[in-house]
């Protein structure tokens, strides 16, 4: 009831956005999850080939969320984010369609530039219409991006009973109603006349070096948000033998993302400077990988009552997971607009994703490389690995915040005694 509640006393185009999220993550989340195996079992494709694919989706959503940022700030977040939902309808259909590779490279190159668009056009709409309470609109935002991410696997695996070609054209089906809802209702916003050039854009940006140096401080946050779809999951089912653990471990982390984000970043927003919390989150997120490791390396339980028993550590982690993302999220998407202009806030936000993007990449490889070889005997690898990712990103947020290198706005002070201070409340913006 408090979502709603708060939903509704935010403007109508934010509302809309967060519904079209919603949309969003619940179609991307139908269809995504289930390509590989479609494409090696139904199409008989090759390791190799799916690995083309597959990259070249990911390749062509990462590489060009910067083309997705400068576009939104010039052309209007509008209509790049009317672009973006109409070409992923038309990739995923052609997913559906369509067996060849030529078809399905195709398909994979439109559904990751759409990506690259509507991305950070949303995030800077969202930013501009939301005012200073930019933090709780982004933790909602994260509400209703969670809630996709669960819906749609759900629905996706009733689906596939029919066929892969019908869970494809139903994700196809929601962005084509995104993208009409959103060029019928969607308010337009008028753009301001952009100087310069859009490379000059780009070097500004690349220019701030405190705003680089907090994108690289935050690839902790993207590489362990990431474990919870790779390295939690292959815990769980290591631990009680059960493939449906991995399921338990989503859902225990998104139920408590429901109940609680609203709740942390209210509590939180007015109590301290933003870097302060985004540190605790970080730190709290790599404090998450501790319960798990505790039983690292032992041999699947038996019975019901074991399983249950030896999934509680890896359900701890979750839980702490989602607890420091619930902290650091909605403050870290606050502060990207707060280091320049208004005028580029959408190419903040796609440098912020490709440059973190890619160091998170590389972060994930390491993870995958620290799985493997704790296969081999050092199963505490990948989990110290995690720790150490996260606690490093909270050091980095600290020396950030000691340097006063981030624009952030200070907590209102609280009324002052008689023959104090006036009690006036103060917002300062220390660079």
């Amino acid at each position: 009831m408090k979502t709603w509640r708060e939903l509704r006393g935010f403007p109508f185009a934010i509302r809309l956005l967060l519904l079209n999220q919603l949309g969003v993550n619940t179609g991307f989340y139908l269809l995504v999850p289930y390509l590989a195996t479609h494409l090696g079992e139904d199409l008989g494709m090759s390791a190799a080939v799916v690995g083309i694919v597959l990259g070249v989706r990911n390749l062509s959503q990462q590489g060009l969320f910067i083309v997705g940022g400068s576009a939104a700030d010039r052309l209007g977040a509008r209509g790049v984010i009317i672009a973006g939902c109409g070409l992923r309808t038309v990739g995923f259909a052609l997913f559906a369609l369509g067996d060849g590779l030529p078809v399905l490279i195709a398909a994979s190159v439109l559904s990751g530039l759409a990506g690259a668009l509507f991305n950070p056009a949303v995030r800077a709409y969202l930013a501009r219409e939301a005012g200073d309470r930019k933090a709780e609109a982004f933790a909602l935002f994260n509400v209703f991006a969670t809630t996709g991410a669960l819906l749609g696997p759900l629905l996706g695996s009733v689906l596939l009973l029919v066929d892969f070609r019908a869970s494809a054209l139903t994700a196809a089906g929601i962005f084509a109603v995104l993208t009409v809802a959103q060029a019928l209702v969607l308010p337009a916003r008028e753009t301001p006349p952009a100087g310069g050039s859009v490379l000059g854009d780009w070097r500004e940006v690349l220019g701030d070096r405190a705003f680089l140096a907090f994108s690289l401080a935050m690839t902790g946050m993207f590489t362990l948000e990431n474990q919870l779809y790779l390295l939690l999951p292959d815990g769980a089912r290591r631990a009680t033998g059960w493939e449906g653990a991995a399921g338990v471990v989503f859902l225990t982390g998104t139920l408590a993302n429901l109940a609680l984000q609203l709740r942390i970043t209210r509590a939180l927003k007015d109590r301290g400077r933003r870097t302060v919390w985004i540190g605790c989150g970080l730190a709290l997120m790599a404090l998450a990988f501790l319960p798990p490791l505790l039983t690292a390396g032992e041999p699947a339980a038996e019975g019901t009552g074991g399983a249950a028993l030896a999934l509680l550590p890896i359900l701890a982690g979750a839980l702490l997971l989602y607890l420091g993302l619930m902290i650091a999220q909605p403050f870290v998407m606050e502060l990207i607009p707060a280091f320049g202009r208004p005028e580029l806030t959408g190419t903040r936000f796609g440098i912020f994703y490709v440059t973190s993007g890619i160091a998170a990449a590389l972060g994930n490889t390491l993870v995958g490389w620290a799985m493997d070889t704790g296969r081999s005997g050092a199963a505490w690898l990948p989990w110290v690995c995690c720790a150490v990712f996260g606690l490093l990103s909270a050091a980095g947020v600290g020396w950030l915040h000691r340097l006063r290198a981030v624009p952030e706005h200070q907590p209102p002070r609280p009324v002052a005694a008689a023959g104090g201070d006036t009690g006036r409340q103060r917002d300062e913006v220390t660079t």
